[in-house]
């Protein structure tokens, strides 16, 4: 069976046993702080888990794409060595919301494997919770275990601990007992020798887990007590990878068709061959998995960065890039050529990756190129490091910095000071990243209290479209510590009009404030599983009181002429650039607007001019706001909105429209475009390959940057004397000043000539070298240019001058003949590094020549008297 006809039967089964099918969720999470990415089936679902939102039907079936490359469920270093782990996969799943329970999920899980898809039931094993006895002191799931023994032998039902058998989403949250199913595909002969329930969750390659029904039936409080839930739900997940290694018959995930055409195009495009030597086949193993974690992460708007969710799909893409390089001995870019199999593999399935093709291929391509430029100059660095150590191990800090600064691996690192007689001290290297992730862990740590509830079963609404100001009550709070933000509380309430964080325009800001005037100051608004967060310092007096929740109204309209201003100056983009550019993220804050847009090229000045006349004139134009709540997705698609990949849209939205742009958008807007006054682009840049990202401000930004400007020009015609032509008279003024630097530079160039006949007559011969150590008056350039003349004179010079180029500025500067520096294994730059410390600074070059500057010129002297030691 082909793997999407395994996809499709899953999903048609739980259609017919009345579920809906709905499509995969964006991988990347918008509003759930716990994750970056989605890692389960079931992480799209929490809000209905946690009571927050209703789902569109009580039973549901998806095929969701999740990524595990961090945080509790962190699998990355074991991807590639093993064959059924990965970055992404696919997680078949169905749920039911307070509908079915374990009676049902059991029946169609086991009519599905057995009886649709032909799983032979003597290669199945189960497992069932068996209770605890710690603080939760939990009983046996003998519920699961007596349905259970109506499909399958006892001796096949096997009894899991809390590890394995006892699912939570997190420190908190609902959770429940769950029951595995587990798939022997062992040979004849494998099975007689070993019985193949003594493997089950034991790590074996050929008895793993494909399926898992978790019951949920607890919450997990902050205090770490469970309390019954009022609806008991569902959640399974079963691996798609690895059900179509059973259904193919095959021992490997990477042997089904799911990563076959990748694996063949890399033999094709890297001259290697699958299944023959192990370090190859774990370099393509890696490879062809993390080409589709990067390319689903950047289809869905996540791009490759140095923090966050970015970082991890950086890190992710050069893992791959690395093995390529030192595996399969690939020098230049070659994943990005990947996409084009994966796109016609997958893009049935996920038209994103099809749709977004092209800027993948871009991106990957970019970040390729850079990474191996990055590993050229870490090979540089090692070698420096290798040269300046006197014992053969390498120190592991100096390793801890190449890693850690320059971002180059430290398995590269071992490989290389192996193949070079060295060894590394990994303790010291261990150390230093152990520091390094308590420093990190120290900044990001967190405790979040229970939720106090003040009003039992209270519903919440947003009325902020339509109010800055409404009376409303304190629903619940709760506690949160962190060492970056020390105390705050997060405050829900059961009307608002506060707008919270989401579609790229930050929260509102305001106040709540009490019958006596007391005000309490909300600092930010969020949306957690689609619950609306007020977050304060302290909290109210009187919380069982009614407050007057106030929108900081200045800081909305600031907003909101900024976020109108991004929709316009979408369709100006698309209308003069062309239709091709599509939005890739966006920030609309009060102060200033940021769009990041797909375009092969720099826009030009002219470009980045009609656009912002093309904003402009729809400001002039005074366009009404035309806003239409909740209607249809279809609906709105069929107007001319458009959809963004790498957001979750409802089967209803929120369209906005200004004359010929709409957008579906759930953030605020102004009434009319002339309510933003003016629109200007402060910058325009590239943020990756294919990407462009605009800076833009509206209103009294605009008024405040033409102010400033206005205040500038008027100081620098004081300067200038009054003259009314500014920008001839600067014009004069740079010409006159390359006029005077080409003075300089002949003066500088004359001096250097007439200080040649005064060095050579200082020379001393010492060991058959021409050695020279002093100070001298020339700027950097004037010195480079003085050794390299001797230089062309001499074959055996070594040469140390010191300059002050400022008063608490020095230099060194070390040439030394290159004949010399390789008969004598002299290194300019190791000298520089070494005699750098006495000027407080450092440096460094190349073996013939190299560079220090520091802040102590008093060091001068001793740098110049330890010189001649070098000569021993």
């Amino acid at each position: 069976m082909k793997s999407q006809d395994i996809r499709s039967t899953f999903l048609n089964f739980f259609q017919e046993k009345k579920h809906l099918v709905v499509p995969s969720a964006p991988m990347v999470t918008k509003d759930d702080p716990t994750l970056m990415f989605v890692n389960s089936g079931m992480a799209p679902f929490k809000e209905y888990f946690l009571g927050n939102g209703k789902p569109k039907k009580n039973r549901i079936t998806d095929t969701q794409k999740c990524l595990r490359v961090s945080g509790k469920h962190n699998d990355l270093e074991e991807v590639g060595y093993d064959t059924y782990h990965h970055t992404l996969f696919e997680m078949l799943g169905n749920w039911s919301f307070g509908d079915y329970f374990k009676k049902e999920a059991i029946a169609w899980a086991w009519e599905l494997l057995t009886e649709v898809y032909k799983i032979d039931k003597d290669i199945l094993y189960v497992t069932v919770f068996e209770g605890s006895d710690d603080a939760d002191n939990l009983n046996m799931d003998t519920e699961a275990y007596d349905i259970w023994k109506q499909y399958i032998a006892e001796d096949r039902i096997l009894k899991g601990n809390k590890k394995d058998n006892f699912w939570e989403m997190g420190d908190q949250g609902p959770c429940g007992p769950c029951s595995e199913i587990h798939v022997d595909i062992r040979s004849a002969a494998e099975k007689a020798k070993i019985d193949g329930k003594t493997l089950v969750n034991e790590d074996h390659p050929q008895v793993v887990e494909i399926w898992n029904l978790v019951f949920m039936q607890y919450n997990r409080k902050a205090n770490g007590s469970l309390e019954e839930l009022p609806n008991k739900h569902i959640d399974t997940g079963m691996g798609f990878e690895r059900l179509c290694m059973v259904l193919q018959n095959v021992t490997s995930n990477y042997d089904t068709d799911v990563f076959i055409p990748i694996i063949k195009e890399i033999e094709t495009i890297t001259n290697s061959k699958y299944n023959t030597d192990e370090k190859v086949n774990i370099a393509i193993r890696v490879i062809s998995d993390h080409v589709r974690a990067v390319a689903f992460s950047i289809a869905d708007g996540q791009l490759p960065s140095n923090n966050g969710a970015g970082y991890v799909i950086r890190r992710i893409l050069r893992r791959a890039i690395r093995y390529g390089f030192t595996f399969l001995d690939k020098k230049e870019p070659f994943i990005y050529k990947l996409v084009a199999v994966l796109s016609e593999k997958m893009g049935t399935a996920f038209p994103e990756i099809k749709a977004q093709q092209q800027l993948i291929e871009n991106v990957i391509k970019e970040e390729e190129t850079s990474f191996l430029r990055t590993l050229d100059q870490g090979l540089v660095l090692l070698d420096g490091i290798i040269s300046s150590t006197k014992t053969k191990e390498i120190s592991g800090d100096k390793v801890f910095e190449l890693y850690d600064t320059f971002g180059f691996p430290i398995d590269l690192t071992a490989l290389i000071l192996s193949e070079k007689g060295y060894t590394l001290d990994e303790k010291g290297f261990e150390a230093e990243l152990q520091k390094q992730k308590n420093r990190s862990r120290a900044a990001s740590e967190m405790s979040t209290e229970d939720w106090t509830v003040l009003i039992d079963n209270a519903t919440e609404s947003f009325i902020g479209y339509d109010a800055l100001k409404s009376k409303s009550n304190i629903t619940r709070y709760r506690k949160v510590t962190s060492k970056k933000d020390g105390e705050l509380y997060q405050i829900v309430l059961d009307t608002t009009p506060f707008y919270p964080e989401g579609g790229g325009q930050i929260g509102d800001k305001g106040f709540l404030v009490d019958e006596n005037e007391n005000k309490t100051f909300v600092f930010d608004t969020k949306k957690e599983n689609n619950v609306i967060i007020h977050f304060t310092k302290n909290l109210p007096k009187n919380l069982s009181n009614s407050f007057n929740a106030i929108v900081d109204a200045q800081n909305r309209f600031n907003t909101e002429c900024n976020h109108t201003a991004t929709h316009l100056l979408h369709q100006g983009l698309r209308t003069i650039l062309g239709t091709h550019v599509e939005q890739k993220g966006s920030l609309v804050k009060a102060d200033y607007l940021r769009f990041d847009f797909s375009h092969f090229s720099k826009v030009s000045a002219n470009e980045l001019q009609e656009v912002e006349d093309f904003v402009n004139t729809r400001i002039a134009e005074k366009i009404a706001l035309d806003e239409k709540r909740d209607i249809s997705m279809q609906q709105a698609i069929d107007e001319g909105a458009m959809a963004l990949f790498g957001e979750k849209y409802g089967d209803t939205v929120r369209a906005i429209k200004f004359g010929e742009s709409i957008e579906l958008c759930g953030g605020t807007h102004v009434n009319n475009t002339a309510d933003i006054w003016h629109f200007k682009i402060k910058s325009e840049g590239a943020v990756a390959a294919g990407i462009r990202r605009i800076e833009a401000i509206t209103n009294n930004a605009v008024k405040d940057f033409y102010f400033k400007n206005n205040k500038a020009l008027l100081e620098i015609k004081e300067v200038l004397n009054n003259t009314k032509e500014p920008v001839k008279a600067v014009k004069f003024l740079q010409d006159e000043n390359t006029s005077l630097k080409k003075q300089i530079e002949q003066l500088l160039k004359d001096k250097a000539q007439n200080l040649s006949g005064e060095i050579k007559s200082q020379l001393q011969e010492i060991n058959g070298i021409q050695f020279l150590a002093t100070k001298i008056d020339l700027d950097a350039n004037g010195i480079k240019n003085l050794a390299f003349g001797l230089g062309k004179e001499y074959d055996n010079l070594f040469l140390l001058f010191a300059a002050t180029p400022k008063k608490d500025k020095a230099l060194l500067t070390c040439y030394i003949s290159k004949e010399l520096a390789k008969e004598r294994g002299y290194d300019a730059g190791k000298v520089v590094r070494e005699l750098g410390k006495l000027i407080h600074g450092g440096g460094g070059g190349q073996p013939f020549f190299a560079t220090a500057g520091g802040k102590n010129p008093g060091g001068i002297p001793k740098a110049l008297e330890q010189a001649k030691e070098y000569l021993n």
